[in-house]
């Protein structure tokens, strides 16, 4: 594999590990790699940040509860007795 390659995976993998996508293993592998590389935790910490930034920058809107139940309603399928 290529260094572009590698730095992808790396990417990936930090991603997942904020979303909490991870396995526990997966997450445990990684933080070793980026306990043994000072560049892998400061992308881990880029990421981090970015993402800080957004959350307090943009602000999710609140959904009123009438319109939740109206698109439930609309994606709920009627039960027809067995015939």
């Amino acid at each position: 594999m290529d260094n572009t390659t590698n730095y992808q995976q790396l990417v990936q993998k930090v991603t997942m590990y904020l979303d909490n996508e991870l396995t526990k293993e997966a997450e445990i592998e990684l933080l070793k790699e980026i306990r043994k590389n000072p560049s892998f935790k400061e992308l881990l910490n880029q990421e981090q940040s970015f993402r800080d930034f957004l959350k307090s920058k943009f602000h999710r809107r609140k959904v009123s509860p009438a319109l939740i139940q109206s698109i439930k309603d609309k994606i709920r399928v009627p039960h027809t007795p067995n015939q």
